[in-house]
């Protein structure tokens, strides 16, 4: 079966369920969220509820060996066509010696499911090419701040449920980049929601996480665009006075990721909104509501600077240069600067 170096887990979950089945997956990561997914994922399609019991061993890498693994998994599956061995927690195991060998000649029945957080192999050791000669070799990586909201509208789409993109960076804002916890606050969105409805709206969030809706980093980016300087300088000040509803990294990434959209779209073979759209291959409402205002309100020089003053802000925020400013008086320094 061959394999490709790097896999992603839709790859995974589209080949097990065409029946590509591979005896070992080795998930690894940063990103804890896709591996305990594809690990319930693995369980819950290639063995039936009444085939666990006596075909499926679920241990802890800091309870057990990498033998003890071994030998579950050359065991004979029981009334089933494949048995199964889920190690969780697996950076927990001292040496991997023995699934060398195991790789090398592994039982066609039984599928073993291994999950490293926190961390990854190192991809020079010969482990790496045997796991990928084999089986699957899976890193789950966590995702960038620009990341974060196509995964909530994600989320909520394969859930045939709406959501408005307002309501999207509040809870981005509110959750930041816990996967694990953006899942469960979405999960209690879509439990409050009625029956009948079938759309997440910005006062949904702010009713249920008790974030204001007037007060956000999608709220910012809309006054930065009209260049409102009140309205700017009024969410600077919510955001000093209450230093927990926003974290300064989030904030800056979404500002360069709005203003890179904005220097782009000063190449769009054509300005006009449609262009603008098809160009930089975002929805029209954005380019209307935000992009088109600040083609009108910024220069593409400003705009080049603005990009810079952003980098700086962040290097400021890290402690680059000594810096011990506080993060909301980063901001305030930033949305003078963009602004004026």
């Amino acid at each position: 079966m061959a394999i490709q170096k790097t896999i992603t887990h839709e790859d995974i979950i589209r080949d097990v369920r065409s029946g590509k089945i591979a005896p070992v997956y080795y998930l690894m990561g940063e990103e804890g969220y896709y591996i305990d997914k594809l690990s319930d994922f693995l369980v819950e399609t290639l063995l039936k509820p009444e085939e666990r019991d006596f075909n499926l061993d679920v241990v802890y890498g800091i309870d057990t060996t990498i033998e003890k693994v071994v030998e579950m998994a050359r065991a004979f599956p029981m009334m089933a066509e494949r048995r199964m061995v889920l190690v969780r927690e697996a950076q927990g195991l001292r040496s991997l010696d023995a699934l060398e060998s195991y790789l090398r000649h592994f039982s066609s029945t039984t599928v073993l499911v291994m999950c490293h957080k926190n961390g990854t192999l190192d991809k020079r050791k010969a482990i790496v090419k045997e796991i990928q000669s084999v089986g699957v070799l899976y890193e789950s990586k966590k995702l960038y701040d620009n990341q974060l909201a196509p995964f909530v509208a994600g989320y909520m789409k394969r859930a045939k449920v709406e959501i408005d993109p307002q309501a999207v960076q509040m809870i981005v804002d509110h959750v930041g980049a816990d996967l694990s916890r953006l899942s469960s606050e979405m999960d209690k969105l879509l439990m409050a929601l009625p029956k009948e409805k079938k759309m997440v709206t910005a006062d949904m969030v702010e009713e249920l996480t008790g974030m204001s809706k007037d007060f956000n980093n999608f709220e910012l980016q809309s006054a930065l665009a009209h260049r409102d300087i009140l309205r700017a300088n009024r969410i600077v000040k919510y955001f000093q006075g209450n230093p927990r509803s926003f974290a300064l990294s989030s904030t800056l990434s979404n500002l360069f990721t709005f203003f890179s959209d904005v220097m782009m779209a000063y190449y769009a073979p054509e300005r006009t909104e449609s262009g603008v759209a098809d160009w930089l291959s975002v929805p029209a409402w954005k380019v209307k509501n935000d992009l088109m205002p600040a083609l009108r309100n910024y220069s593409g020089v400003k705009v080049m600077n603005i990009l810079g003053e952003i980098r700086k802000t962040d290097a400021a925020s890290k402690g680059v240069g000594g810096c011990k400013t506080a993060p909301g008086d980063l901001l305030q320094e930033l949305i003078f600067y963009i602004l004026h």
